[in-house]
């Protein structure tokens, strides 16, 4: 599917979410719904899912709500999941390994396809059913599996060099799992996932 250019990232950020919830639905054998219901059940603006939603196109039904299935296909093409998406993991320590072990379960388009890591003890490591490269093969695996996205997840002092050298390998979408903020030139998208600041943003509701 076209992207549609400059939509603000909190709008596809949410796509997801609907997504999933609308995954929830058709496991339940539910056809239509409503966005009031989706936004009771996801805690959400309900004129805000269908200004979201419309951006995209119309998709709700009138009287009816939104087709279930239907939608949730749209989704799938409009975050582009309808096809494999290969993803190179930088970083096998606790964290770079649970990621790894978790996503060869999910049933997911976002596959990792390839592992690395500095350490030369780590490499050659088997994680699930993936061995680790040195980072030496980065630019040649990644173009041999077609990889276009990267989660890093080394030590915070590491990571702007691991960005810098997935970026001239040609990665443009990089998740960061790095304790810090990393620079990088226009046209690459970082999303960074820190659990500590996830975790201090929680705490002002204690």
């Amino acid at each position: 599917m076209t992207k549609i250019h400059k939509i603000p990232d909190v709008v596809i950020k949410r796509l997801p979410i609907y997504l999933r919830y609308l995954q929830q639905l058709m496991e339940r054998d539910i056809d239509t719904v409503s966005s009031q219901q989706m936004g009771e059940d996801l805690n959400l603006n309900p004129a805000q899912i269908r200004k979201d939603l419309s951006i995209f196109g119309d998709f709700g039904v009138k009287g009816m709500g939104y087709r279930v299935t239907e939608l949730a296909e749209k989704l799938i093409s409009i975050l582009g999941l309808d096809k494999q998406i290969n993803i190179a993991l930088v970083g096998v320590g606790n964290l770079g390994a649970a990621l790894c072990q978790y996503n060869r379960y999910q049933n997911t388009s976002t596959k990792i396809v390839a592992i690395f890591d500095g350490h030369p003890a780590k490499v050659g490591q088997k994680i699930g059913n993936l061995v680790v490269h040195p980072m030496e093969d980065l630019s040649k695996v990644v173009k041999e599996l077609n990889i276009k996205m990267a989660i890093i997840a080394v030590p915070a002092q590491a990571a702007q060099g691991v960005a810098d050298q997935l970026i001239d390998c040609g990665i443009k979408v990089i998740l960061n799992f790095a304790p810090t903020l990393i620079q990088v030139p226009p046209g690459i998208k970082v999303q960074n996932a820190d659990v500590t600041t996830e975790l201090q943003s929680l705490a002002y509701y204690l």
